[in-house]
């Protein structure tokens, strides 16, 4: 019964070690989805090779955060190994006890499953594991999913510019991004080159990943924008539209003063 309890003690801090580290690395900039991604390869082992890996590579705190993973998961998937080992070699022969002790691992197994999907649980060690970070280490917290109102109508995206796109071969000024209540936060370009916040003369061209931050709807209009007539129609559309929310918003002001 004492491996069991210690596999199942195991299993717990398992869970608790990758979400900490994984809320720790969306501190530090990634999506929540990279960062689960990130923190579980680097717990198992997996070690995927991506251009995300080589930006936590890169980066000290992300790079200390994945080595501190590594040693404890390799030390943690040793300890749970041996546990189950042991839960199974001291198997008795009372069949009944034998079916319990197997029963109690497999629950233990689909409670932990069930609870990871627990949106409240999630936001509930979110907020403990955040005060925690502030608390004891020099982590710079800052929440970018409150700061750009990422859970309600805005987002950040990437897009990717295809030869027949809008945008394509146009400089940042003559797409007029900002008028649509869109804006480039960076481009990525197919050499590796990163410019942040483009200028008005640097041009779009084939292949470049923008990375845009606006309203959900606005940045799927973009997406399909053709370069063609209608794309320029889209385009004049979605600049009345913000116009039309900049008239609401100045509306509202003006009661509430």
């Amino acid at each position: 019964m004492g491996s069991l309890i210690s596999l199942i003690i195991i299993f717990i801090l398992s869970i608790l070690i990758t979400k900490v580290a994984s809320e720790s690395l969306v501190h530090t900039g990634l999506s929540k989805e990279m960062a689960k991604f990130q923190a579980r390869s680097a717990f198992t082992g997996v070690g995927f090779t991506t251009r995300e890996s080589e930006s936590i590579v890169n980066h000290p705190v992300r790079r200390k955060i994945i080595m501190s993973l590594m040693l404890i998961g390799n030390i943690g998937i040793i300890s749970a190994l041996a546990s189950l080992m042991l839960t199974f070699v001291n198997i008795s022969g009372d069949k009944i006890a034998n079916i319990v002790r197997v029963s109690i691992i497999a629950g233990t197994l689909v409670s932990f499953w069930l609870l990871s999907k627990s949106k409240w649980l999630e936001q509930m060690l979110a907020k403990i594991i955040k005060k925690a970070l502030k608390s004891f280490t020099a982590l710079n917290i800052k929440d970018y999913v409150e700061i750009l109102n990422l859970k309600n109508e805005y987002e950040i995206t990437v897009i990717t510019v295809n030869e027949d796109d809008w945008m394509a071969s146009k400089k940042v000024k003559d797409i007029d991004l900002r008028n649509e209540g869109i804006n480039l936060i960076g481009v990525q370009r197919k050499d590796g080159t990163y410019i942040g916040t483009p200028y008005g003369d640097t041009e779009i061209t084939k292949d470049d990943q923008l990375i845009l931050y606006g309203r959900k709807k606005n940045l799927k209009n973009l997406e399909k924008r053709k370069q063609d007539a209608s794309g320029d129609r889209d385009h004049q559309e979605a600049i009345k539209e913000q116009d039309e929310e900049k008239e609401k918003q100045k509306a509202k002001d003006t009661k509430s003063k």
